[in-house]
């Protein structure tokens, strides 16, 4: 589980393709110190760490990891976000983020507003019941507050310290960014489309089908 706030950019050293693609990532959070088996998110997606030295650290990204994800165009000198894991007792600063990407969508508009850089994203159809004005998204593992919903994009603005600690200010129109809706939108909304279906009404049965209880 995740918070959404980037502690560090990274950088790619190695891509070693193969049945599991190897990553190899330099980063400021004192590696060496990482845990064997621990998850970091890497611009937003859940990976583990499989080996540690020095400065850098080793995640494997598994076909299906880089089918749903930008990490299948990671190359060495690419810039990425990165989050540890968030520890029992931490502030969670951000929103709740579980590190599996939803979707990869693209840049569609950047502008400034005041000290501030709006940016207005594709909204794939299959995630727009999750999107509420105001309503918080993940975008490459940050956490966002979304400003505007259309039918298929919406907006989000960055503060000064969001366009300085992580790399999104840096995506131009055309490039792509892996999206994570809201984890409680999406329990709301499946459980009101269950409510809405055939014998509608929030029984038991329905509730267990959400995903919710045993």
């Amino acid at each position: 589980m995740f918070t959404g706030l980037i502690q560090d950019i990274g950088v790619v050293e190695r891509v070693i393709p193969g049945g599991m693609t190897d990553v190899w990532i330099r980063t400021a959070l004192g590696a060496k110190d990482f845990a064997l088996g621990e998850s970091i998110a890497v611009d937003g997606a859940c990976l583990t760490v499989v080996e540690r030295g020095g400065d850098s650290f080793r995640v494997q990204a598994a076909p299906e990891t880089l089918r749903r994800t930008t990490l299948g165009a990671a190359a060495p000198g690419s810039r990425v976000n990165l989050e540890r894991a968030l520890a029992l007792g931490d502030r969670l600063g951000g929103h709740l983020v579980s590190g599996h990407v939803d979707a990869v969508s693209e840049v569609l508009e950047t502008r400034p507003e005041g000290g501030s850089w709006v940016m207005v994203f594709r909204l794939p159809e299959a995630l727009a019941p999750f999107f509420i004005e105001k309503g918080s998204v993940a975008i490459d593992g940050i956490s966002l507050t979304v400003n505007t919903v259309g039918v298929d994009r919406f907006s989000v603005q960055l503060i000064p310290e969001t366009q300085e600690r992580t790399t999104l200010r840096a995506k131009a129109v055309g490039e792509r960014v892996n999206l994570e809706g809201d984890m409680i939108g999406k329990y709301v909304a499946r459980l009101v489309s269950l409510r809405q279906g055939p014998g509608g009404g929030l029984s038991e049965a329905v509730i267990k089908a959400a995903g919710f209880g045993g």
